[in-house]
């Protein structure tokens, strides 16, 4: 049995702007174990990851462990899975790990204003041979809407927001757990968007290398990249050998934004020459033969969105927040090819709990095995799941304040 580790949600006050912004004070924030984002947790596939969840932040919360294929009732869905923590009260996790990768954890209790006030830590499910790499980097990308005081421009609530692209931050940060690099390492870099709603167009310049994952899962084979498009919730892993500083922007309307740097100090005096090879496979099939079912899920609402049936902002189908019975119930095993139709004027990142689907490509190819797809306004997606993973499983926009306004239903799998 694992040993136990604790878990606990607190007020914090941390120096979230630094460097260029010297001027900027510390800022009363949410955090785990006295910090944001809370600490590493670390858990070999396979293995058991036991964790008592302390909730002192002040209000009802639990944890949602993100990517992770778990059992059911640890999925940390308040009304859907157990219910919320109250504030003071403790709850323990306790799951295997099925899948190696990059996944994080974070509050699924007013979400989209815990987890913007700092409520998310890095999860990291390790392969029983790791990738050879001098240094594996966890590169943490956030943006935060904050007052010249530094405090959060306390706004969560704003139906503004909520009907256009969400909480979107006036700063923004890639926050890697080492700062410095040899030239000639070989890295490992683990990009998690854990912002509330900002999508991030990722530049990396001073490393060569490849992309071996999206979402933590595996690509078949190692892709070259460029811009890496990243929506809340989205990772991305690269392996690649460190050529100078390791710098991290995206592009705005008023340009280059900078978002932080890894700099390179020293010579790698045994740099690899070996290629870059794919991480060992996830063991979840492609698609072979025709789904089992087809079904049409469709995001209504928001502003300039028109008019539909759901009684919220957004809606699914014409369908506004979780109702007594799921969207699907379904047979464990089911495959269902999914068309996620955006009939709205913004983009959405749609993530589905406990599984793991295929992006379908527009000429009919299988894409990458992911939990978060993202679809563009007018656009629709295929995705291909088989549900395998059986109990009842939120299906939500990632951009938090679309889901707490009706873009969320739940899948049963039997």
């Amino acid at each position: 049995m694992a040993k136990t580790q604790s878990l606990r949600a607190e007020p914090v006050i941390q120096q979230i702007l630094a460097g260029e912004y010297r001027d900027f004070g510390p800022t009363p924030a949410l955090g785990f174990n006295g910090g944001t984002p809370g600490p590493l947790l670390k858990v070999r596939q396979g293995e058991e990851l036991a964790v008592t969840f302390q909730n002192r932040s002040g209000a009802d919360s639990s944890v949602h462990w993100h990517g992770i294929r778990i059992y059911n009732a640890m999925d940390g869905v308040p009304g859907l899975t157990q219910e919320p923590v109250a504030d003071g009260e403790d709850f323990e996790y306790r799951f295997v790990a099925p899948d190696a990768g990059t996944f994080w954890y974070h509050s699924h209790s007013r979400s989209w204003e815990q987890v913007a006030k700092g409520l998310y830590g890095p999860l990291i499910v390790e392969e029983a041979t790791p990738p050879d790499v001098d240094a594996d980097i966890i590169v943490m990308i956030d943006d935060w809407r904050l007052g010249e005081d530094a405090a959060f421009i306390d706004d969560f609530g704003a139906m503004f927001q909520f009907a256009h692209g969400g909480r979107l931050g006036n700063y923004a940060k890639a926050m890697p757990s080492q700062s410095t690099v040899r030239q000639g390492d070989r890295v490992r870099l683990r990009l998690i968007n854990t912002s509330n709603a900002r999508i991030f167009p990722i530049d990396i310049t001073g490393i060569d290398g490849k992309l071996v994952a999206l979402d933590g899962m595996p690509l078949t084979q190692v892709e070259d990249f460029g811009k890496i498009m990243m929506a809340p919730a989205q990772r991305a892993d690269i392996i690649a050998d460190v050529v100078e500083d390791i710098q991290f922007s995206f592009q705005t309307r008023e340009g280059d934004y900078g978002l932080g740097t890894i700099l390179a100090e020293g010579m790698n005096p045994s740099k690899r020459s070996s290629a870059i090879s794919p991480l060992p496979p996830s063991g979840i099939m492609p698609p072979s033969g025709e789904a089992n079912r087809r079904e049409v899920l469709r995001m209504q609402g928001g502003a300039m969105g028109g008019r539909h049936a759901g009684d919220d902002i957004w809606s699914f189908n014409g369908i506004s927040d979780l109702q007594d019975e799921p969207w699907l119930k379904i047979d464990r095993g089911t495959s269902v090819l999914m068309t996620l139709v955006n009939d709205t004027s913004f983009p959405h990142g749609i993530h589905l709990h406990g599984q793991h689907f295929f992006e379908i490509e527009a000429d009919g190819s299988v894409g990458p095995l992911r939990d978060t797809s993202l679809v563009d306004p007018g656009e629709s997606r295929d995705i291909y799941c088989v549900f395998d993973n059986p109990g009842k499983w939120l299906l939500h926009c990632h951009m938090l304040g679309h889901a707490a306004t009706g873009m969320r239903t739940w899948v049963e799998v039997i």
